[in-house]
């Protein structure tokens, strides 16, 4: 595997690793019990994801990735500026989580740009993702339809 691999991989790493971090707060900013279970699942999920890209990580020679994106520390910090303003509105929340999960569709894409350069078994374990993060999308959309 090349140096593209690592790079592709390291950053969705990264961006997976907002995702732990941006459903780890909305279980505990919600007071719906459904939303904090989904939300919770989500962050089963996302420790998948992490250790997955991390495992391919070791296996291509990189070193595991744990941070996450500063845009990503960024937007927590006006969520959490925001919800302190607003409380902890059910919408906003899964607006949130909304917006995080379209910001994570763009990542699977760009990743996805250099399909050709990445061996079969990463492009399948992104494309996987990718599909998962679009389900979370749909799931959320009809979440926040429920709460408008």
């Amino acid at each position: 595997m090349n140096e593209r691999t690592s790079e592709v991989i390291n950053e969705l790493a990264q961006f997976v690793n907002d995702r732990i971090e941006g459903y780890k707060t909305a279980a505990k900013e919600t007071r719906d019990p459904a939303h904090k279970a989904y939300y919770n699942e989500l962050v089963g999920q996302s420790q998948q994801f992490s250790n997955e890209l991390n495992s391919t990580l070791s296996r291509v020679g990189g070193d595991t990735q744990h941070d996450t994106t500063i845009k990503g520390k960024l937007y927590r910090g006006w969520m959490d500026v925001k919800s302190g303003i607003t409380g902890k509105d059910e919408k906003a929340i899964i607006e949130s989580n909304l917006y995080g999960e379209e910001w994570a569709q763009k990542a699977y894409n760009d990743a996805l740009e250099h399909k050709a350069e990445l061996p079969q078994e990463v492009v399948q374990m992104v494309e996987k993702q990718k599909q998962a993060s679009l389900t979370t999308c749909e799931h959320l959309k009809q979440m926040k339809t429920k709460v408008d």
